[in-house]
């Protein structure tokens, strides 16, 4: 008798949404794609709690940079001030009051999450506010100033690895 309530148990977990999509039992989301879903819905919770509320169809590339701005607030990476004595310092020896942003990986990221999610939800490539170049400019710009900020230098990532470890064992100590 044990073996017959499991079965009905099982159907019922998690299939709610995705029935109609497989017709195996639930997958396991990928990390990607479940973080990609839940990006998407906070980006749409934002929209949303705009006064006016912008629907999503409406929302363009300063709507994605306000949202990228407003998530500075919940990041941990620590972007000191141009005056800030620890300014350019990779390792700061103590604490300062400069903000915590989010780290430019994790907003290039986001993006990058944010740019599929969009298409997947019906939005043409060509209208598509993740992809414009206003954001790349932003993200760029990110990039450079918390490079300089904490003292570490972007460099482009080399084709071969050879040269790689030549540059890397002699270029190790130049901070201006």
């Amino acid at each position: 008798m044990s073996g017959s309530g499991s079965d009905g148990r099982d159907l019922v977990e998690g299939s709610s949404s995705f029935h109609h999509h497989h017709q195996q039992s639930p997958v396991t989301l990928s990390r990607y794609v479940s973080q990609k879903r839940r990006d998407w819905n906070t980006f749409g919770q934002y929209l949303n709690n705009l006064r006016p509320s912008v629907p999503l169809p409406q929302c363009n590339c300063n709507h994605v940079l306000d949202f990228l701005r407003y998530l500075d607030q919940f990041g941990k990476t620590k972007v000191h001030l141009q005056g800030c004595m620890f300014y350019g310092q990779p390792e700061p020896p103590a604490p300062c009051t400069c903000p915590l942003r989010q780290a430019w990986g994790s907003l290039d990221a986001l993006i990058g999450r944010l740019r599929a999610a969009y298409e997947e939800n019906g939005g043409s490539p060509e209208t598509n506010p993740f992809a414009s170049d206003a954001i790349r400019v932003y993200l760029r710009e990110v990039r450079e100033s918390q490079a300089k900020a904490r003292g570490i230098p972007y460099k482009k990532k080399k084709k071969t690895s050879k040269e790689n470890e030549e540059s890397s064992s002699s270029g190790t100590m130049h901070f201006s």
